[in-house]
């Protein structure tokens, strides 16, 4: 690539609209493993069936997060599928804090199924055998035998999109789906979570008021004034 080329590339990059991979279908998961005798995991929203015989299912894992380097370890993965009515706080349980720090499964009902952790109030959980990975610059792609699956909980499947739109969440900057934030016009104070980046419309912010994605405090939201 000549230094035209590459600037060429560059100028389309910064003009692009990024929001529209947003319409590309995404769920969101809890993609988790075993640390040795200790479950870990970590939010995951790019999962999908590769192929049906034999059974087989791909996720991608930031290199960064802690539960990548515990499923190459372990040789397993589960999937457990968020639905919309499941408790929000799971996402920034196992969204925005490392499970190398943090015991992620202190106050979350989970079992044993084939040998990895899932997350019993969720919609379904599916649980595979690594058989083989691909490696990006910043994710590693885990492909995996389904070894078995459970229905869990009734409920519609949370979309990415749902979260973004009516959880109002934002992507922890591991997902494969982060973008940096497109900074908009605001007419009104705003409180922003320090923790997760959820933004509260409305002044004042409540007391009592706990964080949907992450179930922090007021005292950990900072004010924004437009």
């Amino acid at each position: 690539m000549n230094a035209t080329t590459r600037y060429i590339c560059i100028i389309q990059e910064k003009n692009m609209e990024n929001k529209v991979l947003y319409d590309l279908s995404y769920g969101v998961y809890l993609t988790t493993t075993m640390d040795k005798d200790r479950p870990v995991g970590c939010v995951t929203n790019s999962v999908m069936q590769i192929t049906s015989a034999p059974m087989t299912l791909a996720v991608s894992v930031n290199h960064d997060n802690y539960t990548n380097g515990c499923i190459k370890e372990s040789g397993l993965f589960a999937v457990s599928i968020l639905a919309e009515d499941s408790d929000p706080s799971l996402i920034g349980t196992f969204g925005f804090q490392s499970s190398k720090d943090v015991d992620k499964f202190k106050d979350v009902a989970y079992e044993i199924l084939q040998g990895a952790p899932i997350i019993t109030k969720t919609k379904g959980a599916i649980v595979c055998r690594v058989i083989d990975t691909m490696e990006t610059s910043t994710h590693t792609v885990f492909l995996g035998e389904v070894l078995d699956a459970k229905a869990l909980e009734a409920g519609t499947a949370m979309t990415y999109a749902y979260y973004h739109n009516v959880i109002k969440g934002k992507s922890p900057k591991n997902a494969p789906t982060y973008q940096p934030e497109q900074e908009e016009k605001k007419s009104t104070i705003t409180y922003k979570c320090r923790i997760c980046g959820y933004v509260y419309e409305g002044d004042p912010l409540p007391a009592d008021f706990k964080c949907p994605i992450c179930g922090v405090g007021a005292e950990m939201f900072e004010k924004i004034i437009a």
